[in-house]
């Protein structure tokens, strides 16, 4: 008779550029009897950390900021290698807004012993609203403050809804994968700078190599709030080179209600149907205009 499983040895890997508050209340709501190293990515600078006595040990890393915007992409993967490199066998990426949930890394933990190989685990996603005054409460009673996102699967806790098809649904913003798998998936694609499509581009090629997606009820993060990043022009002008990006890739168009709102607002032009998609001049008032709406 064998016993129970070994827990993987786990690493939480989170991208950084500021948000040094946000990053704080994420460290706060990990727990070094869940995790076993926390690999933290600077991508304009090395963040400072107050000390988390019940948080796991951090690994502190930088990647530098191109002219193109931030290198998402090339951090989360600098991310991985450190994290492979300290011995760790399941990779759970958490976007710096995002605070776990009780339990949401134990499941994903739990999750990696149960699904077959080649599957990328997803955890539902919460959006909370702005902060009270005297901040958000412990990760405990966030759960009366938002619901899952409504568009992904939630499945109940300790419920896990395995899926061949819904690649256009994965978020970056809270995955886990075993290291081997990130090493077959071939991790995110550095062609992409700034904001926009990496994570879907991710999730198809890694569907090219077999993948799958299990969504892992229970597994919550909780997404601080801050304004849309769609909203300012230099992030406009990122998700226009990477959506054209994306579609020479993948001969379709990532994130079309973005686009087709950026276009109702005249900041650019999506055709769909002519495969058109360009920022339009002065679309940085035009964008202002529109985010005071």
């Amino acid at each position: 008779m064998t016993g129970p499983a070994r827990r993987p040895r786990t690493a939480v890997i989170t991208i950084a550029a500021g948000r040094e508050a946000h990053l704080q209340r994420q460290r706060e709501a990990l727990d070094a009897d869940e995790v076993d190293l926390h690999v933290v990515v600077g991508m304009t600078g090395s963040p400072r950390l107050g000390p988390v006595d019940s948080a796991p040990e951090v690994t502190p890393i930088s990647v530098p900021s191109g002219h193109r915007g931030l290198p998402l992409a090339a951090a989360r993967n600098a991310g991985a290698r450190a994290a492979i490199e300290h011995g760790a066998e399941l990779l759970v990426f958490l976007d710096v807004d995002c605070i776990p949930g009780p339990r949401s890394l134990s499941r994903y933990t739990a999750a990696a012993l149960e699904v077959p190989r080649a599957t990328l685990l997803c955890g539902p996603v919460a959006y909370l609203p702005p902060p009270p005054r005297q901040g958000y409460p412990p990760p405990a009673e966030l759960a009366c403050l938002a619901e899952p996102h409504p568009g992904r699967p939630a499945p109940e806790a300790g419920r896990i809804l395995l899926d061949d098809k819904r690649f256009d649904l994965f978020w970056s913003l809270s995955f886990a994968t075993s290291s081997d798998d990130w090493d077959r998936f071939g991790g995110f694609c550095e062609q992409f700078a700034g904001y926009g499509a990496e994570d879907t581009d991710f999730a198809l090629r890694a569907a090219e190599r077999g993948a799958r997606l299990a969504w892992i009820g229970g597994a919550v993060a909780y997404h601080q709030h801050h304004p849309p990043s769609r909203h300012e022009e230099r992030h406009v002008r990122e998700l226009v080179v990477n959506a054209r990006l994306f579609h020479r890739r993948h001969g379709f168009w990532p994130m079309e209600d973005w686009l087709t709102d950026l276009d109702q607002a005249e900041v650019v032009r999506f055709d769909r149907a002519r495969d058109v998609l360009r920022l339009l001049p002065n679309f940085g008032a035009k964008l202002r205009a529109h985010r005071l709406r």
